[in-house]
């Protein structure tokens, strides 16, 4: 680990959101089941821990029972000039497919390009590059 990685705890959608990230943005996905932990406050397949190593890390897993979910508000993940424009524009619209835009990927004044956009599972991204 080389920096800041958020760590995301799900209301039960820790499996589907990590792979839904690991499509988007690539790496490699470990998941690790609370039974594999020994955990019992959740069922055994919920995800006790989960990476996604790769250009984007990620590490998240399912609340267990009592546990608070994640809840996002006046919070975004930027990735400004983190890979080439063509990469870019792609991790845009698929965190956009089943999310929606806040504001559209578009070039601005200063000549640089950037846009918001909240993808299905609730986390607002930044994404921009220079031209």
């Amino acid at each position: 680990m080389t920096g800041l990685v958020p760590y995301l705890h799900f209301a039960r959608t820790a499996r589907p959101a990590l792979m839904f990230y690991r499509d988007v943005f690539g790496g490699e996905l470990a998941l690790h089941t609370f039974a594999d932990f020994g955990r019992t406050d959740g069922p055994p397949d919920a995800v006790a821990h989960g990476i996604l190593d790769g250009p984007v890390q990620i590490f998240a897993a399912d609340a267990g029972d009592g546990e608070p979910a994640l809840r996002v508000e006046g919070l975004l993940f930027s990735l400004l000039g983190t890979a080439d424009a063509s990469t870019m524009r792609g991790w845009f619209a698929a965190l956009a497919d089943g999310g929606r835009v806040l504001d559209a990927l578009q070039e601005r004044p200063w000549g640089d390009y950037d846009g918001q956009v909240a993808d299905r599972f609730g986390l607002t991204w930044l994404i921009g590059y220079q031209p």
